[in-house]
């Protein structure tokens, strides 16, 4: 959580909302399919039952942020050039909000969406 003390008084930013600011620019880039959750957190989930924004780790300090992705991007769809637009609407969207600065962005691909014109009907056989 980030506190600023002006003279009108404290502002304080709690991380899950950088996480959520963070998130919702991640699936508003195109390429992105969805965010990766991971069997991890997906676990911690269910026995905390917290609301834990799915696929985004922030690390919030007085002035700074860093933000961990993991995301699905589309198949056919050119990984490096996606994740650069990713990590660019990201750090405009979190420092824009919240007038932090963010120093990384990381991403990591945990998966490739398929659509159904895209999965053969019929997988060739191995003999």
């Amino acid at each position: 959580m980030i506190q600023e003390e002006k003279g009108n008084g404290l502002i304080r930013i709690a991380d899950d909302v950088v996480a959520v600011i963070a998130g919702i620019a991640a699936t508003e880039t195109a390429g992105i399919s969805s965010m990766s959750g991971g069997i991890t957190e997906g676990f911690a989930k269910r026995v905390s039952g917290k609301n834990v924004q799915k696929g985004v780790d922030v690390e919030v300090g007085q002035h700074e942020a860093a933000v961990d992705l993991r995301v699905i991007v589309n198949y056919g769809a050119k990984i490096h050039e996606v994740c650069r637009r990713l990590q660019g609407n990201v750090k405009e969207s979190v420092e824009t909000m919240t007038g932090l600065n963010v120093v990384e962005v990381n991403v990591k691909v945990e998966g490739v969406a398929f659509t159904e014109e895209e999965v053969e009907v019929e997988p060739h056989r191995v003999k």
